[in-house]
């Protein structure tokens, strides 16, 4: 009864997840096509259309499509189990509830009720969401450099705005410094002096830059990550948070109930084979495309904070010179070791295998054991390991 319980409640909770993730994706879109609709609107209607010009009207609709797109991002980073996410979406369905009012349409009815439905499905679940976005360095001072150049345009445009056709607002300076970064230049803005040009090339120039960097280095991990999957190879971000993980080398007929008996625990296997390696990626392992004799693979997967390294493959000559790496890296390591033939044990052990299991040996002497009516395979296991006398 506990069992079923506590898996009742489990399922229970996934339930309730995956509802705020609906919920929050469907408010995106209604978000969306909403704001487009009110956007073009001509009149207001509905409960509050006599308090609500139609300005704020159309204003509310323009901004409810972008935070619509917005909260489509944060549906998707729900998906994904961000504990960013989650915040933006508390803070933007509010924002989504208050435009819909603002809107005062018959249409923004439906947005206003589920944002407020939403809210509670998300608040509750909190708990759900806690991975968190690991930037670098080099990402973050992208992204202020195109925040920084979006700030330098935007006040430098506006306090030369005399230098300027068109300029009248800080608006129309964020307008201005948007299209040039971007290379877009619709032309309707334009400088009438030599300073205004200048000032208009800096602009451009450093817009140009900060943007190809940027995509660069936010783009650039996300398509590695891609072909890692699609080569099932880990990527390097992946690479860089394994601790006490467990190593398990090469893919046989013992790799399977390894990585099966390893559960929850974090573990890497090392395969030459590139059609195994993909198949294992695709069902959620985490596998790399190597020679496991060889230092550099090894070093990649961070063999100095391994937990253990278990060398299972069918061919023992290969494990031997696995383990020989191993040990020359990581002289702590605790290292087993499953041998093809029981004649290789004792070469295993000197490898530097801290224990060598015969599969085939343990195997006949648990059957031997039975046929005797012995059903006791631990005190069996135990024997053979030394454990018991």
């Amino acid at each position: 009864m506990g069992a079923t319980s506590e898996s009742d409640f489990s399922s229970s909770n996934l339930l309730r997840t995956r509802v705020a993730i609906l919920l929050t994706a469907v408010v995106a879109v209604l978000s969306v096509v909403t704001g487009i609709v009110n956007i073009s609107a001509t009149g207001v209607s509905g409960p509050l259309a006599e308090y609500v010009p139609p300005a704020a009207a159309r204003i509310a609709g323009f901004t409810g499509a972008m935070t619509g797109f917005l909260m489509l991002v944060s549906a998707y980073g729900l998906r994904r189990r961000f504990r960013v996410a989650w915040y933006t979406t508390v803070v933007l369905l509010p924002i989504t509830a208050f435009q819909g009012l603002v809107q005062s349409s018959v249409l923004s009815l439906p947005l206003v009720g589920l944002s407020l439905v939403s809210l509670p499905f998300v608040l509750i679940n909190w708990h759900h969401f806690r991975r968190s976005v690991n930037m670098t360095t080099t990402q973050l001072a992208s992204l202020a450099a195109i925040v920084g150049v979006q700030t330098y345009g935007t006040v430098g445009t506006y306090a030369l705005r005399e230098e300027f056709e068109g300029v009248n607002t800080a608006l129309d300076a964020f307008y201005f410094t948007l299209v040039t970064a971007s290379t877009v230049g619709y032309g309707d803005i334009a400088a009438t002096s030599q300073f205004g040009r200048l000032f208009s090339m800096s602009v451009l120039l450093t817009g140009v830059a900060s943007f190809g960097v940027a995509l660069g280095t936010l783009l650039g991990p996300l398509i590695e990550a891609r072909l890692a999957t699609a080569l099932g190879n880990m990527s390097e971000k992946e690479l860089d948070v394994l601790e006490d993980h467990y190593i398990v080398v090469g893919y046989g007929d013992l790799t399977e109930p390894i990585i099966e008996s390893l559960g929850d625990r974090s573990a890497v296997v090392i395969t030459r084979n590139d059609d195994e390696a993909r198949r294992l990626r695709d069902r959620g392992y985490q596998v790399i495309t190597a020679d496991p004799s060889d230092e550099e693979p090894l070093q990649r997967i961070h063999i100095e904070r391994a937990a253990a390294f278990i060398a299972a493959t069918d061919d023992d000559a290969q494990d031997a010179l696995s383990i020989l790496t191993a040990r020359e890296l990581n002289p702590d390591l605790r290292i087993v070791a499953a041998a093809t033939d029981r004649e290789n044990v004792p070469k295993l052990r000197r490898a530097g295998a801290d224990t060598v299991l015969s599969p085939s040996v343990l195997g006949g002497r648990l059957l031997v054991e039975s046929a005797f009516g012995n059903d006791d395979p631990e005190r069996i296991v135990g024997q053979l390991l030394g454990f018991d006398e």
